[in-house]
């Protein structure tokens, strides 16, 4: 098991049958990038509670676009199912209106469906390569802070936090943001690191536990959550080199991997289903039916 010492207290006090979560991520457009709507966000989140793992808990990765908030809540509460949910953060304008969408959420539908919030996505792995729309960690923890003020102003009392790659994590330059997160979310994919699945349980291992040195030097205590990881079922990209996608090679993954995690740390599988991605890390195909076995657990 991959207990850090200042968890092993904590975990103690969590009742056993419900310790980790068991999460998935879950993307709100369709194949044809249509929005997915109350109907299609049920049917998702009655086959994920359908599974052997029970998975009732999802990471949304917006609240206003696609009514993402809008259109999945009715279905989480419907379901018994709680979310995870993503503020963009990198745009003003886009930070405000993902905040009142969010807002507007628990105003309308209350708050037993959020179970946390992350504030933000992979901004600091976006400054560390250059590429996109990224944050100054200032900047970014100071959202953090403000969507907490906001919640808070509102009786809502999950944590709030934000989801960012292993490398980003470990960057000093990064540490205010591990300040001002409540949990640290873990985007950790030994497939991009291109490493052989014969090397892939302890490549995604050493990610986490050197995160959890990180945070534990920084702010001890702080939980490190698994927001992302999972094994293409297809695609080129890597075929080349030594990480090569296919379904048996996810299945090996996920029973390496996911049997333990679960028994270890809140985990958000990725992903439910992956429409047009090269590579593919989806679970279910379009018809609704596992790609793989999930009865490995």
């Amino acid at each position: 098991m991959h207990f850090p010492s200042t968890l092993t207290a904590l975990i103690a006090l969590l009742p056993l049958t419900n310790a980790f979560y068991k999460g998935m991520n879950i993307g709100a457009n369709n194949e044809d990038g249509s929005c997915k709507t109350t109907a299609q966000w049920t049917e998702a989140f009655t086959r994920l509670k359908n599974t052997p793992q029970h998975i009732t808990s999802v990471r949304l990765y917006a609240s206003s676009d696609c009514n993402t908030l809008a259109s999945a809540v009715p279905a989480a509460l419907s379901t018994g199912t709680q979310i995870l949910a993503g503020v963009w953060a990198a745009d003003e304008n886009h930070y405000a209106a993902e905040n009142a969408a969010l807002k507007q959420a628990i105003q309308t539908h209350g708050h037993d469906w959020l179970l946390a919030i992350s504030v933000g996505s992979e901004d600091l792995y976006r400054a560390q390569i250059n590429s996109g729309i990224a944050l100054e960690p200032s900047i970014l923890a100071a959202r953090i802070n403000a969507t907490r003020t906001m919640v808070r102003d509102l009786k809502v009392e999950v944590q709030v936090g934000h989801v960012d790659t292993w490398t980003a994590w470990i960057n000093a330059t990064n540490e205010a943001v591990i300040t001002a997160s409540e949990f640290i979310g873990l985007d950790a994919y030994p497939y991009f690191q291109n490493v052989s699945l014969a090397d892939a349980y302890s490549t995604f291992w050493d990610a986490v536990d050197v995160t959890r040195k990180q945070v534990n030097a920084v702010s001890p205590g702080k939980w490190v959550w698994i927001t992302e990881t999972g094994w293409p079922v297809s695609g080129t990209y890597h075929t080349q080199d030594h990480a090569i996608p296919s379904v048996a090679n996810a299945q090996h993954y996920w029973r390496s991997v996911a049997c333990e995690a679960f028994k270890d740390v809140h985990v958000f599988w990725y992903a439910y289903q992956d429409y047009n991605s090269n590579p593919s890390f989806g679970m279910f195909d379009r018809n609704g039916k596992a790609i793989y076995d999930l009865y490995a657990c």
